[in-house]
């Protein structure tokens, strides 16, 4: 069995803060329609160049166990975004590393973790409802061009096949993208509906 090696207070905090740094620092060079491409090494083939978060966030694997776990804490954030939002991974990891870094000195200087966390929480709360109040609605076919190609590294193509796509589906139905074999980009119309549960059996 594999001996477990226990740490407490600054030592364990200051370990996973060394781990959350590193990775947002590979991660936040990606940020916004200017960020930086990194280049991944992968142990066979060619080396990946990519400008999506989470894709660098998956691939960060620090030594140190603390400086490993902090890196998890804030992959987890990554991947979690991505999951629910399709995209800013980036930013979510950027706030991830403010919050945590934040936290750290109000707990040094005697703050209870506890009432951090619901100050957080409470802090969450209004700013989602800010986002919600100063959102502005998709007007058209061009706004959805636009916000996809955006989201789509500036590509101006993929933006347009966006926009043709949720002109076809409409504002209820469902987009999926897959990785294609071919080179080139196609959009194929589906009928049918989906569920978002499982099978259910008496």
């Amino acid at each position: 069995m594999a001996v477990k090696k226990i740490a407490y207070d600054q030592e364990a905090r200051e370990g996973m803060r060394d781990g959350v740094r590193q990775l947002a620092r590979a991660v936040k060079v990606t940020l916004g329609p200017r960020g930086r491409n990194v280049i991944i090494e992968k142990s066979f083939g060619s080396p990946t160049v990519t400008k999506d978060g989470v894709t660098v966030a998956k691939e960060i694997e620090l030594e140190g166990k603390y400086e490993n776990m902090g890196a998890q804490l804030v992959k987890e954030v990554a991947s979690k975004t991505s999951d629910v939002a399709g995209d800013g991974t980036t930013t979510a990891t950027v706030l991830a590393e403010a919050i945590f870094e934040e936290g750290l000195k109000n707990i040094a200087a005697g703050a209870n973790p506890v009432s951090i966390k619901r100050g957080i929480e409470a802090a969450v709360d209004a700013v989602c409802k800010h986002i919600e109040s100063s959102a502005k609605p998709i007007k058209g076919s061009k706004d959805i061009a636009q916000i996809g190609c955006i989201a789509a590294n500036n590509d101006t193509e993929i933006g347009d096949m966006i926009a043709h796509a949720m002109d076809k589906v409409g504002q209820d139905g469902v987009i999926t993208v897959e990785e294609g074999k071919s080179l080139t980009t196609e959009v194929e119309l589906v009928e049918g509906m989906q569920f978002d549960k499982g099978y259910l059996s008496p």
